[in-house]
């Protein structure tokens, strides 16, 4: 039985055994119950590590639509966890802490999007995958910053539009496919305070290195970026391209999988407003820092927190989910190159 007070903390705060193997633990942990370990590039390293998958949000929809797990187990934030209680509501999903929220999900909430788009008929919801199930419900197409613009390109020119909650993807995929989509005012907070100044500060000391930019970054640092594309192909494009050295402008976790690829390379996190130091990495999701290998424990060896999602509501966010799905299986994304 989970303890009241796991409950109010949101994870099992049960302490770990003294002098335990962690990692063979959990692996242990998920052979015997059938379990799959699912982790977003921005979690830590250690997390990475231990993950039967590791991807951006586009690949871990994908693959948790197409696991035989009994279980799945999603290293990241809530709406993740969402994401793939819809694609399988048959099974156990299980996250690691319940506290892991995500503030541009947070930035837009149900209920005003239903209003907004009362406001404005005709038009379709083109709605981010860092939406809650409720808002993907009443949304005709989620999708990722991998496959935005192809999706969007799916529809007629001149089909009406309504893209949330990032208004900064949002302006973006105008810029590169010329709509005039009405774009929800909502961000995320860690790319949308990294530092311009200080971004070009390092580019002056590292004069070859090339500047890797989020799409959900501030249209300022977008326009001094050598390539805008998702924590997936931002990776690609590390990997692929002959410079050594890269300013990545995205949540630092993403550096973990880079380096591991290209350990002859320089990786160099762009660093945020609030910070004295232009070379700092601290320009992190608190959010996706929750998770961590004790937590990873405790949650598979008690399978609690887990993540229920209203019936309707699963059937409902489906539909959009699936759309993107097939478009995505269909064409290959393109990634956009300055």
């Amino acid at each position: 039985m989970i303890k009241e007070s796991w409950k109010q903390k949101g994870f099992v705060d049960e302490p770990i055994p003294e002098g335990i193997d962690l990692a063979a633990e959990i692996r242990k942990m998920c052979k015997e119950k059938n379990a799959v370990i699912l982790a977003h590039y921005y979690t830590d390293g250690a997390v990475q590590d231990i993950a039967d998958f590791v991807g951006d949000s586009l690949a871990l929809a994908q693959w948790s639509a197409k696991t035989d797990a009994d279980i799945i187990v999603m290293c990241g934030v809530h709406f993740m966890g969402e994401t793939n209680k819809i694609l399988c509501p048959d099974k156990k999903v299980l996250v690691l802490d319940l506290n892991a929220g995500c503030s541009l999900a947070d930035s837009c909430n149900a209920a005003d999007l239903k209003k907004f788009v009362d406001e404005h008929p005709g038009y379709k919801v083109v709605s981010y995958v860092n939406t809650t199930a409720a808002v993907k419900a009443l949304t005709d197409v989620v999708v990722t910053s991998s496959n935005a613009k192809l999706v969007i390109d799916s529809f007629p020119q001149d089909e009406k539009l309504i893209f949330g909650p990032d208004k900064n993807l949002g302006g973006y995929i105008n810029s590169v496919t010329g709509r005039n989509m009405l774009l929800w005012n909502g961000g995320c907070h860690v790319h949308g305070q990294f530092s311009l100044a200080k971004i070009l500060a390092i580019k002056a000391e590292h004069p070859n290195a090339k500047i890797l930019v989020h799409p959900e970054c501030p249209a300022p640092i977008q326009k001094i970026a050598d390539v805008i594309g998702s924590t997936a192909g931002l990776l690609k494009y590390s990997i692929e391209n002959e410079a050594t050295e890269f300013i990545v402008a995205t949540e630092s976790g993403i550096l973990h999988e880079m380096q591991k690829a290209c350990p002859q390379k320089t990786f160099i996190p762009a660093p945020p407003e609030t910070t004295e130091s232009i070379g700092c990495s601290c320009n992190e999701c608190a959010y996706m820092k929750l998770n961590t290998l004790e937590k990873l424990y405790n949650t598979l060896r008690y399978e609690w927190p887990t993540i229920e999602v209203d019936p309707d509501i699963q059937q409902k966010a489906l539909r959009p989910i699936d759309r993107m799905l097939e478009i995505s299986k269909a064409l290959k994304s393109p990634m956009a190159n300055k």
